[in-house]
């Protein structure tokens, strides 16, 4: 599925966010108040910020990012803390009442559907939970991230490589190759650094070099 619909993304983008819901259930507060791969984000920051990206449309972002003098992340703390509630579970409950939304700022579904894949990823892999998203899913986050930056720099860090699945038939650009889990590479092109750890080939200096110096 390179190429799907509105309707297939908007139900892989539900399908991620009950998965994740589903994980987060039960978490005690030490692992509320962990560190998420998204730096300087904690694991419930992760879950506020998912709950702002469902609920802001394109004229409240438009509003959000003006009011915020365009500084991205001036806007996604502010979002962020108007989505976190006075506890945890609280949080969380507000995250599952927007998980069935239809609500984006613009019609790049495959890029809101990268938020959910790679938040849920930012809290799943330091609590060490083992839940994966849908392959499905992932396949079309990688190809979204591989041919335009959007929310993150991610053609620019991949740009003069070539990006190759070993659990799928993802291949794309040309040049030293880099390889590895579709989810891996989707993480790496996102920026994170634990990711491109786990990648392999000669072109993965090159991509450490790039996330690196973000």
């Amino acid at each position: 599925m390179h190429h799907p619909t509105p309707d297939q993304q908007w139900a892989m983008i539900h399908a991620e966010r009950a998965r994740l819901v589903a994980d987060l259930d039960g978490l005690d507060d030490d692992q509320w108040s962990h560190a998420s791969l998204c730096d300087g984000w904690s694991v419930e920051d992760v879950v506020a910020h998912l709950s702002a990206a469902a609920t802001t449309g394109r004229g409240a972002w438009l509003r959000s990012i003006v009011a915020a003098g365009f500084r991205p992340a001036v806007h996604n703390r502010r979002r962020l803390e108007e989505n976190r509630g006075p506890t945890p579970e609280a949080t969380l409950e507000r995250f599952r009442s927007v998980a069935d939304l239809r609500v984006a700022p613009t019609k790049d579904l495959w890029a809101w559907l990268g938020e959910v894949v790679v938040h849920a990823t930012d809290v799943r892999e330091p609590l060490g939970i083992p839940t994966q998203p849908d392959p499905r899913a992932v396949d079309v986050v990688a190809r979204g991230f591989a041919a335009r930056d959007f929310a993150v720099s991610s053609r620019s860090a991949v740009k003069g490589l070539r990006v190759c699945a070993t659990d799928g038939d993802l291949e794309l650009g040309d040049g030293p190759v880099v390889e590895g889990s579709t989810l891996d590479l989707v993480m790496a092109m996102a920026g994170r650094g634990s990711a491109v750890g786990r990648l392999t080939g000669e072109g993965v200096p090159v991509l450490e070099g790039r996330v690196g110096a973000r």
